[in-house]
């Protein structure tokens, strides 16, 4: 019993040796595919030199927070925002809409002297909030599930802050948009809109260590 005890407190003491907190904030761009979007828009409401392109930028905002358990290993909770919209040109129409992704995370860690790199992934929930304005505004949400990786480059600033750099490719399911039991429906086809897409962002900011 004392041997088992032993072991696990020396287990207990190796991880929180290397415990350490990270907190980040970044802001992006996101080239994403979202092709049931962008038919519903292009068939219905975009003008021919107006129209929606496959890949289409959107700006994106993080926070995250992570624990190393081990040298090599953290995990951590990501919350990201994606943001985008598109005005018509030949009529009074609007849409837009943000796509909330908070994630799980989990990651593989190449510490150095000033530097550190983080390769991993995870999954989360994804809601999405969507507003059209025709003539009217009316607002439309959705929920469903991503996933996501990621590779994270952090240089040492001064004292325990770091300028980071990475990359991440994604995957969205959001489910159809609704409100209530109404949907929006792209009368060329008779598809239910939703806010599916896959990714790669680009992004920069800030680590603070702690």
């Amino acid at each position: 019993m004392k041997k088992c005890l032993a072991i696990l407190v020396t287990i207990f003491l190796s991880s929180t040796s290397f415990a350490q907190w990270d907190f980040s904030a970044s802001m992006g761009l996101d080239f994403k595919s979202m092709p049931n979007f962008r038919d519903y828009v292009n068939v219905n409401f975009a003008s021919a030199n107006n129209q929606i392109s496959s890949f289409k930028s959107a700006v994106a905002f993080s926070t995250e927070l992570d624990y190393k358990v081990a040298k090599n290993f953290a995990v951590g909770f990501e919350y990201n925002l994606q943001l985008d919209s598109y005005l018509g040109s030949l009529s009074n129409y609007e849409i837009s809409y943000g796509l909330h992704r908070p994630s799980l995370m989990a990651y593989y860690l190449i510490p150095g002297a000033g530097y550190q790199f983080k390769l991993g992934g995870g999954l989360g929930y994804r809601y999405a909030l969507l507003r059209e304005k025709i003539i009217t505004r009316t607002d439309y949400v959705s929920s469903g599930i991503g996933l996501l990786l990621k590779a994270e480059g952090n240089t040492l600033l001064a004292n325990n802050f770091y300028a980071l750099i990475g990359g991440n490719l994604r995957y969205d399911n959001t489910g159809e948009l609704a409100n209530g039991s109404q949907n929006i429906i792209n009368k060329s086809n008779g598809e239910k809109l939703n806010l599916n897409s896959i990714s790669v962002g680009i992004y920069l900011g800030v680590t603070f260590t702690f």
